[in-house]
Parts: structure tokens; C-alpha cells; sequence
């Protein structure tokens, strides 16, 4: 493979508008985090173009398998991000962006955050809740219910007033955005940043899985990522919130691909490319090469999953795939100095002498809710914590109610008064 992992030598000008990003928390001039002064909202479902009849943050009420944009739907056309538009280190939340299911300015809010996961892709209810509340509960504000789909915009996604301190989005390191990313530097490389599209990883990953970016084939990358941030990253850090990372690679076989005729079909370039933005500038499936298209979007005529993407889903999936290469949970301290998580380990759901070996599907589903109610460690320097009352508070109501965690005996955080 041609050139250094994690550098990226392929064309960034059409990422350079991106690239001063959360590089200095806490500043708000456009330097740091684009403003754009029209906040525009999510583009309303009509009776014409009703997708899977997701409003208001309630669940969808229709099948899924549609076509997303539909037909003729102009406000949900695909739409470029401007210079003064946040976007970040997740290209799912980019596409939405970018076609109108949530804001096109990037700051997002739960309702939106419901909706566009239902109504795009057909995540289902409890998946799509526990991934926004998630986002917002350790990237945004619990009070607004508002987010940064990238780097920190504290004043346009904080109550007034707020106590919270700065609300660094998702490019917030280890919280959602986290080292081993499939298109994403580590936070150390800064090449040239964590949050911004990456044609030489994007690069090989299409190298390793020829093309086919299914189940055995993202393990396999997944593992050489591992590997690589281990042996170069003298801060790699790969703790509990990894089954958020796993959960973001099955997506490219569980939601990517183009289900016209079913909820079996390929994860190819087709489908996968444009998802990222990425565009191959040579031809062949040997050292191919990759620049940013400008922007993620839905591929041409494509359809969404028949049936709901569920939490029970994802957790047997991150089971099969970390049982394929069981990997040590922990972090560098310098390069190549590997150590285990040790004591921070202690009672976070699944997790025994640093592996997830031997985990069960309800312990995964349980760790989920664990890292939306608890301080679930972020380095080897921490241990489980309490989260802020107001964050604490809001998951509780939001996920408490869920039948994934109520069926998966998880031990639900009772909701203060």
C-alpha cells in the first residue's frame, strides 16, 4: 500500500474549507467552527414524500424499503456543505445533513436526530434513540437537546446559562470520535486532522476488502487499524466505547447497501463510495486512490432496509466481530508500549481482564445504556464516574422506557426527581 497510514498525500482542496476544526475548544470565531447565521431546520416529510412516517421524535409508523431522496422530492436533494456549514467525523450524519434530514448548518437536535435515522435509513426506534442521546448527552446539551455534528459551536447548541462548560460536538475526542477511525487520522496524526475525510485510509480500506465491505472483510481492516495506532500512536487509547466503532463499521453492511430487492444485498463501491464522499481517481482494485467528492450523499435510486435496524442487532453483530479478532482493550503509554485497562475495567458491562471475551448480547446492549449514563472511562487515567445530574437525567428518560434495556436486564439509572 502506497504511503504511510494515516497520511493522507491525496488532493484537500475540496476539504480545506473543513480543516480549522475543533483544533482549539472553546473558540467560536468561523476560524475555528464555520457559523452560518441561517439555522434552516430539517426539511419537512409531506403527504407526498412521507418516507417511514417518523415526526415529532416518535417512531416511524410505515414499512421501510423506499427510496431515499424519493423521486422528485427536491427539498431533500443533496445539497453541498458551505463554507459556513459544521461537518465532522461521521459521514452518516453528514449525509443527512447534506440532503436536509437534519439541519444543513450541522447543528442538529434530538427530534431531528430521531426522525432522519428512522425516516434515511431505517434504524429503529431504540437504536436511533440511543445513538442521539448518546451524541447529545456527551457531545451537546441534555437541556436543548441540541448537538454540533462537528466541531464545538457551545454557543448555538448551549442553554443559556448552561453550567456544562464547553459542548465540543462530535469531533470531541473519545467520546464519539474515537483512534482507529475507517476514514479518520487518530487524534495524534492529526493528518490532517481526527474529523475530516482521509483518501489514503478511505484507500485502503478498499484495498483489503477488495471492494466488498462486509462482515469478515471490515474485521480484517478493523484489526490492521488496530495494529497500526498501537504500534505508531504513542497515545492510542481503544477502551469501552469501541462498540460504538464497531457498531459505525457494521453500518456499512447493515445500512449502506442499496436494498431494493431485500434485506440481503452488497456492501460495494456503488453504495459505500459515495456514503463517504470519496471518489476513485484511478481504475483498477490495485494501490487505488481516492479524493473527497466535496460531500456525502445517498447513491443514485437508492432504498432503505425492510426492517428496522435494532440495539439487538448491533450487539450481535459487535459479538461476531470482535470474536473474529479479540483485541486487547487499554491504551499506549509512548509508542509500542501497550497497557491494558487494568482497574478502570471494573464494572463496565462485558468487559473482563481487558477483552470482551465472553461477553453476552444483553451485557452489549447493557454497556450502550452504561455509556449514555455513566463516565465510562476515556483514558487509562480514568475510571467509571458520575456524568453531569442534567446529562444523567436526560438519558435516564429517554432510555429507561426502552424494551432493549428493560429485556436485557440492564441495571436502569432511576430518574432523579
Amino acid at each position: 500500500m502506497a504511503g504511510m497510514p494515516g497520511l493522507d498525500k491525496g488532493p484537500l482542496s475540496l476539504n480545506s474549507q473543513f480543516t480549522k476544526r475543533q483544533n482549539a475548544p472553546g473558540c467560536y470565531v468561523e476560524s475555528c467552527c464555520p457559523n452560518n447565521p441561517v439555522h434552516p431546520f430539517a426539511a419537512p416529510l409531506t403527504a407526498e414524500f412521507p418516507y417511514l412516517g417518523a415526526k415529532n421524535g416518535l417512531p416511524a409508523t410505515r414499512l421501510g424499503n423506499v427510496e431515499v431522496p424519493a423521486d422528485g422530492d427536491d427539498a431533500h436533494n443533496f445539497e453541498a456543505p458551505g463554507p459556513l456549514d459544521i461537518r465532522g467525523p461521521c459521514p452518516g450524519l453528514n449525509t443527512m445533513a447534506n440532503h436536509h434530514f437534519i439541519s444543513h448548518d450541522g447543528i442538529t437536535n434530538l427530534t431531528e436526530m430521531l426522525d432522519a435515522q428512522q425516516n434515511g435509513w431505517n434504524v429503529g426506534y431504540d437504536l436511533a434513540m440511543a445513538l442521539a442521546v448518546i451524541g447529545i448527552g456527551l457531545t451537546g446539551d441534555p437541556i436543548t437537546t441540541r448537538m454540533s455534528i462537528g466541531c464545538d459551536a457551545t454557543p448555538r447548541t448551549a442553554a443559556l446559562g448552561s453550567l456544562l462548560g464547553e459542548e465540543l460536538g462530535i469531533d470531541d475526542h473519545n467520546k464519539f470520535e474515537a483512534d482507529t477511525s475507517l476514514s479518520r487520522s487518530d487524534f495524534f496524526f492529526q493528518a490532517p486532522d481526527d474529523f475530516t475525510f482521509n483518501a489514503t485510509l478511505f484507500a485502503q480500506m478498499d484495498e483489503v476488502t477488495q471492494g466488498n465491505f462486509d462482515l469478515p472483510n471490515m474485521v480484517k481492516f478493523m484489526g490492521m487499524r488496530y495494529d497500526d495506532s498501537k504500534a505508531r500512536n504513542p497515545n492510542f487509547y481503544f477502551g469501552p466505547k469501541v462498540v460504538l466503532l464497531y457498531g459505525a463499521a457494521s453500518f456499512l453492511f447493515r445500512l449502506f447497501p442499496n436494498f431494493i430487492s431485500g434485506d440481503t444485498a452488497p456492501a460495494n463501491n456503488a453504495v459505500i463510495d459515495p456514503f463517504f464522499g470519496a471518489v476513485q481517481t484511478n481504475t483498477g482494485l490495485t494501490n487505488p486512490t481516492f479524493e473527497f467528492s466535496g460531500g456525502e450523499r445517498f447513491p443514485d435510486e437508492w432504498h432503505n432496509r425492510q426492517t428496522p435496524l435494532t440495539l439487538v442487532n448491533i450487539a450481535d453483530d459487535f459479538l461476531t466481530m470482535y470474536s473474529m479478532n479479540p483485541v486487547l482493550l487499554g491504551g499506549n503509554i509512548g509508542v509500542n508500549n501497550f497497557d491494558g485497562l487494568g482497574t478502570t475495567q471494573n464494572g463496565i458491562s462485558g468487559v473482563t481482564n481487558s477483552l470482551f471475551t465472553g461477553a453476552t448480547q444483553s451485557e452489549i446492549i447493557c454497556l450502550i445504556y452504561q455509556i449514555a449514563t455513566d463516565s465510562v472511562p476515556s483514558s487509562l487515567q480514568t475510571g467509571l464516574g458520575s456524568l453531569p445530574l442534567s446529562v444523567v437525567t436526560f438519558a435516564a428518560t429517554h432510555l429507561n422506557g426502552l424494551d432493549a434495556f428493560i429485556n436485557a436486564g440492564c441495571p436502569l439509572t432511576p430518574i432523579p426527581a
